[in-house]
């Protein structure tokens, strides 16, 4: 059943065409994944897909009833409120009323005056009838209603977001990104809920195995053109290939023949005659459509400026110990990162890899243990949140540092040619950061990092938001680089493309070294926990055999729950998950760098929570335990 249908289709931004005569369909169910270039206009894509933004021309078709909801490319930071606020609010004016009365029933002060005024609202806007809504959705997403946005890692708030953009029960989910911020096991639960989801899905992704996982065709943006592959990641890769060897082969010949044209103007006299009049509109044409035409974009030539080698040992973990509080970021950890290593460090969001990277860069100081630091080392460090970028500054300043020139190995080059080794037109050199997609954010980080000399290299997810391409060739860069490489990422293929080994965090303060990447971690751990299982299953006691009569005395004698008994049975295991999650969430903030750079009142305060939650964890378990115990004897 088609939902959503663009015909002939035009976008333009100044002298910059985004979209040039433009065909879409979605259909039910369908997953469908948007692949090109950063910059091309993909995530306006999307806008237009969602109402957000209009065509300069073409004719949309929406079905009647079609819902349409779109995740953003950024989770919601430095929001204020709850989460049960924020998803509520993705249902409008009765969603934002139900959010405000959430919040007020939550506070022992609330002012019961506001409270009847809400509820009035709510009635008239028939409200409640949405409530179950918002619980199932948050509920399915593994969500504390009550925790506070600010306090929440960047994972999480993605699946927040998420959980915004289904609480309205869309047709149609649009996706830009989704795997941004989130670690591999998050990425894993993703790829099998948009699986078994019933509307259809349209994402952008970066990350090659969520797309050749999710999407069963391929929506191509290329220089205004979209084009649509039906087979698959792998075979749109050769089926690309070929149209574009096509497309080469059809300019060439058409340039040829030009050429001639040319060349039989040029004799004048012949050109002028009546009967030659439609050869030189034919002409006029044809040099019409060359001026139009959009030739390939080169690709990046990305280059690391050399550096001397450094001492062989780079860095000699003995011992290492560092914790937050009470919590265990790295516990006893003994390791040696020799000259040419490759390292990945991997798992859970908040498990203590940055925190890691700094105690390896000095930035922060060991409980105790040691770190033996070697000679000659010089480090570039590629930092997730790009805070290395002045959004407020053009491109070209951002890297030459106001000037027209910059040192490249030695040689002078000026910035603007050096940066079109990083596919910076001279135009969109001169445009501010903050006019930047979030791929060409990256790329101009890269190009900013790499005048650096760097024998060590510690990039924090570098592959957020670049497009394929960049990631291959990023990945042939750091395969050639003969330094040292500490790398955070989540995308599995492109970690497995780059790293000799990792290291994984199991969030305990445990971390463990594996031979390569995620091919190698993921069946690994899987393995231990079918094997742990098995185990358990195992240890478990088994019932000793009774006789006949004891048991049917026992089932005589079976205890009665009182009614009152019964409801706490029935409701403790919502409540345990409801604590359990919101043990996650504060730990999630206790495990963070910044957390202990806070003042010292609110610092205790999360841990007194903490502490207070952990002990309702363990008195509602015990309660379970005697309830279901004197129901069963």
């Amino acid at each position: 059943m088609n939902l959503y249908r663009i015909t002939n289709g035009h976008l333009a931004f100044g002298d910059h065409p985004l979209l040039i005569g433009a065909e879409l369909q979605i259909n039910k169910g369908e997953k469908i994944s948007i692949l090109g270039r950063n910059g091309t206009g993909k995530s306006t894509l999307l806008k237009i897909i969602s109402g957000e933004q209009n065509l300069d021309s073409g004719e949309v078709n929406v079905r009647a009833g079609t819902i349409i909801s779109r995740l953003p490319q950024d989770p919601p930071r430095n929001t204020q409120g709850t989460v049960y606020q924020y998803v509520a609010e993705g249902l409008g004016a009765a969603g934002t009323a139900l959010g405000e009365f959430y919040l007020l029933s939550t506070q022992a002060d609330a002012c019961l005056d506001k409270m009847s005024v809400i509820q009035q609202q709510i009635d008239k806007l028939d409200a409640w009838s949405i409530e179950p809504k918002i619980q199932q959705v948050i509920s399915r997403l593994g969500l504390n209603p009550d925790t506070e946005l600010t306090s929440m890692s960047g994972g999480w708030l993605r699946k927040v977001a998420l959980a915004r953009a289904l609480v309205v029960e869309p047709d149609i989910l649009l996706l830009d990104e989704p795997t941004n911020h989130l670690d591999y096991q998050s990425i894993a639960w993703l790829e099998s809920f948009l699986k078994e989801f019933n509307g259809a899905v349209v994402f952008i992704s970066h990350d090659r195995a969520f797309v050749r996982n999710l999407s069963d065709s391929i929506l191509d943006l290329d220089r205004g053109k979209l084009i649509r592959f039906e087979r698959g990641y792998d075979q749109y890769l050769i089926d690309k290939a070929e149209y574009l060897k096509i497309e080469e082969e059809t300019n060439r010949k058409f340039d040829i023949k030009l050429a001639q044209e040319e060349a039989w103007i040029r004799q004048g006299i012949k050109a002028r005659r009546t009967r030659n009049e439609g050869r030189v509109r034919h002409l006029q044409q044809m040099r019409k459509d060359r001026a139009s035409r959009r030739d390939v974009q080169g690709t990046a030539n990305l280059k690391l400026e050399e550096d001397k080698r450094s001492g062989k040992v780079v860095a000699e973990i003995l011992g290492l110990n560092y914790a937050y509080g009470e919590q265990n970021i790295v516990s006893n950890f003994d390791g040696l990162i020799l000259r040419g290593d490759k390292i990945a460090l991997v798992g859970p969001n908040g498990c203590g890899k940055s925190t890691f990277i700094k105690l390896i860069l000095g930035q922060l100081k060991p409980d105790s243990g040691n770190i033996k630091v070697g000679t000659n080392l010089d480090v570039v460090y590629f930092d997730q949140y790009r805070s290395q970028l002045d959004e407020e500054k053009s491109v070209m300043d951002n890297v030459a540092d106001g000037k027209q020139d910059v040192v490249f190995n030695g040689q002078t080059r000026h910035a603007l040619g050096y940066l079109q080794d990083f596919l910076f037109s001279p135009q969109r050199a001169r445009s501010p950061v903050k006019s930047l997609s979030g791929g060409e954010k990256n790329r101009l980080l890269l190009a900013k990092l790499f005048l650096k000399p760097a024998n060590l290299l510690v990039l924090d997810e570098p592959t957020n938001d670049l497009d394929v391409e960049t990631l291959e060739l990023l990945e042939e860069l750091l395969d050639q680089y003969s330094g040292t490489l500490l790398l955070v990422s989540h995308d599995r293929e492109f970690v497995n493309n780059t790293v000799t080994s990792s290291y994984y965090f199991h969030g305990n303060g445990v971390i463990e070294e594996f031979v390569g990447g995620y091919d190698v971690i993921v069946p690994a751990i899987e393995q231990r926990n079918r094997q742990l299982q098995q185990q358990n299953k195992k240890t478990e006691p088994k019932a000793e055999p009774k006789s006949s009569t004891p048991v049917e005395k026992s089932q005589n004698n079976k205890t009665k729950l009182s009614y009152k008994q019964k409801r706490l049975l029935e409701s403790l295991p919502q409540t345990i998950e409801q604590l359990e999650s919101q043990i996650e969430t504060l730990q999630l903030e206790i495990n963070s760098p910044e957390f202990f750079s806070k003042e010292q009142s609110y610092t205790q305060a999360k841990l007194d929570a903490l502490a207070k939650v952990e002990a309702e964890l363990e008195q509602a378990f015990e309660q379970w335990e005697e309830l279901e115990s004197l129901q069963n004897n």
